[in-house]
């Protein structure tokens, strides 16, 4: 992997200034010549107190050259205001043009140059620092929910890397606080440019089920032990997902289906589901690790108080109802229920 490739590629969006580059620069650069007319102008108008020590008379040449060397405050002088008049036109309307022209260059060479300098040093920094990071591949519908959704639970945005084609949704995604890379997911050069290798875990949601399989299938060419949940809309690409190396596959249709289903049973059923799946909720599911202290107690007498659901052991996915659930073990992946501070404090405002 070559770095010096990285870093031509990570770069940070750059917020819409509603102007191109070339149409900017030509705005300065008129806005500099008016300026610079105007001092001519008022210089023109005032020749009469300025004196030129080498041949005694001011000519428009002799103005237009004063003026170049009293804004970029040279000063050679062998022309120089003598009248009171010709000196309080210098503070008065020349000083504050001179310092407008100043501020115009040094926006220009701070714009052009030294920003897009700094900023190009730090996301390189930031590129080489990322580890551990979340990798959000698509910021359409579901990927800027699920976005939403991890800064609710605590998720700190600046370890999030959001990777789309549009610039405008990136733009969103950065106003969150994460870092975007604009370009093709499906290309290795851009998931290396994001360390996948190195991320947590990866999100995949471009919108269209032959794209997403086809970024599955490249990350998990360059990650093969990086986590990776889809999501697909059409029940025969549920399997081509997994078989591209998806350890979840999620389909937003059939639990569209699911929740109707639910509530054709039950008015609350629906609901209870989509409490679970959200933070905002009043419960939540948490999916972690056994702890050293609940080895060899039941599924129900869990330390963090929360109610056991499943245990997945190896490739066993182990009910709260069958026996093997008496007994944690060592290595057990356990899913419970627990209240959401969230929601307790929304049903206690309520």
């Amino acid at each position: 992997m070559k770095r010096g490739r990285q870093r031509a590629r990570f770069q940070p969006l750059r917020r819409a200034v509603g102007l191109p580059v070339w149409a900017d620069i030509f705005i300065r650069i008129g806005a500099t010549l008016g300026l610079v007319m105007i001092v001519v102008l008022v210089h023109w108008a005032d020749r009469g107190g300025l004196v030129d020590a080498h041949d005694g008379e001011v000519s428009f040449l002799d103005v237009v050259y004063f003026t170049m060397i009293s804004i970029t405050t040279t000063g050679f002088g062998d022309i120089a205001p003598v009248s009171d008049r010709a000196r309080l036109v210098e503070a008065v309307i020349v000083t504050p043009i001179r310092l407008a022209v100043i501020y115009i260059f040094v926006g220009t060479a701070y714009k052009f140059m030294i920003k897009r300098s700094w900023e190009k040093w730090r996301m390189a920094r930031i590129q080489e620092r990322l580890e551990d990071h979340i990798v959000v591949i698509g910021f359409g519908v579901s990927g800027s929910e699920a976005v939403a959704e991890l800064i609710e639970r605590g998720t700190d945005p600046q370890d999030m890397v959001v990777i789309d084609p549009s610039a405008e949704r990136l733009t969103k995604a950065e106003a969150l606080g994460c870092n975007v890379l604009e370009g093709d997911a499906s290309r290795d050069d851009t998931l290396q440019a994001v360390r996948i290798a190195k991320a947590r875990t990866v999100l995949v949601s471009a919108g269209r089920d032959d794209t997403s399989i086809l970024i599955v299938l490249t990350v998990r060419h360059l990650a093969p032990r990086v986590p990776i949940t889809a999501v697909v809309r059409a029940d025969d690409n549920e399997i081509l997902a997994r078989q591209a190396g998806a350890d979840n596959v999620i389909n937003p249709v059939r639990f569209t289906g699911l929740l109707l289903a639910g509530s054709a049973a039950g008015k609350h059923i629906s609901e209870y589901l989509a409490d679970l799946a959200s933070v905002t909720g009043r419960v939540q599911l948490i999916e972690r690790l056994v702890q050293p202290g609940e080895v060899g107690k039941p599924l129900s007498a869990l330390s963090s108080g929360g109610k056991g659901m499943r245990i997945y052991r190896g490739n066993r996915a182990i009910g709260f109802w069958e026996e093997d659930a008496n007994s944690l073990q060592d290595g057990d992946i356990i899913v419970e229920i627990l209240p959401s501070l969230n929601g307790d404090q929304a049903a206690v405002q309520t």
